[in-house]
């Protein structure tokens, strides 16, 4: 008899006991709606870039091991050179090409070995470096902004929602459920929104950023192997 009577009062209140998520995020105030759809385009924006960022790492480290293999196998400079050009979004290959073209300034239409100077050579190096480094960290700011910001987003949403159920306490003068799940509602959608941002963009930026590392520490090693090789030409 009490579930009848308040299921009767429920439904008296206007409240469907079968409301959907999306009927609910419909009824939501502007401001949740606004934080919730922000919410929405932090992950989205983030799970392209999580998609792009892993396939242009695969690429990159797939085709410096490509070309190291070819410049360990070839004495001909001229020749690696060709085949870095046709190594497309390779870091190694590109700071080869650095290298090359910083050697054939060096070295003049004679091609004078003596003429090497190795720091410039070196600064050179790592100035390619840099600017490969730079490349592969683009947009992965996003993402660590993204798992900063949301979860703050979110519970703004969360604040917003409560605050909302509180204000219809207030104007019905009555703290039943039909009074306060829309604002409840709100609030459990942000907090959940933010959470679904926030917590792929800090797993993937950290694992993006271990593999930067590693690629890294390989750029580092290819730019004391190409020095030492070098130097053997003076």
């Amino acid at each position: 008899m009490e579930n009848i009577l308040l299921t009767s009062t429920t439904l008296s209140a206007g409240v469907n006991p079968n409301s959907s998520i999306l009927s609910l995020l419909s009824e939501a105030t502007t401001v949740s709606k606004f934080a919730m759809l922000l919410l929405l385009v932090f992950s989205i924006v983030s799970w392209a870039i999580i998609i792009f960022k892993l396939i242009e790492y695969s690429k990159a480290k797939k085709n410096s091991e490509k070309f190291v293999d070819h410049f360990r196998r070839t004495k001909n400079f001229s020749e690696i050179n060709k085949f870095a050009a046709t190594a497309l979004n390779s870091p190694l290959g590109m700071i080869f090409r650095y290298g090359y073209k910083e050697l054939s300034q060096q070295m003049g239409p004679n091609n004078a070995a003596s003429n090497i100077n190795m720091e410039c050579l070196n600064r050179s190096l790592i100035r390619a470096s840099n600017t490969e480094i730079t490349r592969l960290e683009r947009l992965n700011g996003f993402l660590a902004t993204t798992a900063s910001v949301s979860p703050f987003v979110g519970l703004f949403g969360t604040v917003w929602g409560i605050f909302t159920a509180f204000q219809q306490i207030g104007e019905q003068m009555n703290a039943n459920l039909a009074t306060v799940a829309p604002g409840i509602a709100e609030a459990l959608i942000a907090t959940a929104l933010g959470l679904f941002a926030a917590i792929p963009a800090v797993i993937f930026y950290n694992l993006l950023l271990n593999k930067l590392k590693v690629m890294i520490a390989s750029m580092e090693d290819f730019i004391l192997e190409f020095l030492n090789v070098s130097e053997k030409l003076k």
